[in-house]
């Protein structure tokens, strides 16, 4: 399987992109630094180029099964600006199926219906601006006809698989406060792998 990668340089998007060069599929990823790719995910076939750059989107889709974004707002509108190239492009070729990495943010409240969590108390983040890009992103998705799933992990600290996943659609699971980045990327990976969720937000944590 060949599988196209965005944010590949990532916390994420790295430990993704090695999971799946180890198992034997084949990487195609969209990187701006190249000397950090080279380094983070040997083996990958590194296409140089930004992802609001139609041409380079278009080049690293070329020819893949399915696509991974581990793309962050990059504290700019980087993410909105390339999820609509990527849905466009994706059609293009024919690509069906997405699975990206959103943000607990964007799921919905438990207590407050029809709001995203970041909309209420529940979210303690005092700065919402991440959240709503990456419920741009969402709405882009549920209007295109792709098959899509967004991972949406709660606080995600650096560290080793600590223990068992909760998961649960479009909530965040009860109690749920941390989720490691190495957990997050092995869910992420098997999502790729079996594709048990379709057109839907998984909520993450422990």
């Amino acid at each position: 399987m060949r599988i196209a990668v965005f944010g590949a340089t990532g916390r994420v998007g790295s430990r993704v992109t090695q999971l799946a060069l180890k198992e034997g599929h084949e990487v195609q990823a969209l990187v701006r630094d190249l000397n950090k790719a080279h380094s983070l995910i040997p083996g990958a076939r590194l296409i140089e180029g930004d992802a609001i750059d139609s041409k380079s989107v278009e080049k690293t889709l070329e020819g893949c099964d399915l696509v991974f974004s581990g793309l962050s707002t990059d504290k700019a509108y980087t993410l909105t600006k390339a999820i609509p190239l990527i849905i466009a492009s994706m059609h293009e070729f024919e690509i069906s199926r997405i699975i990206t990495i959103g943000t607990a943010g964007i799921l919905n409240s438990r207590y407050e219906e029809g709001k995203f969590r970041f909309q209420t108390s529940e979210s303690k983040r005092r700065s919402t601006f991440a959240a709503e890009e990456h419920a741009k992103v969402y709405e882009a998705l549920t209007k295109s006809s792709l098959d899509w799933t967004i991972l949406c992990p709660t606080y995600l600290p650096t560290g080793d698989s600590e223990g068992t996943v909760r998961f649960e659609e479009n909530l965040l699971p009860e109690g749920g406060k941390k989720i490691t980045v190495e957990d997050t990327a092995q869910f992420a990976y098997q999502e790729l792998i079996n594709q048990k969720f379709h057109n839907t937000r998984i909520g993450l944590s422990y």
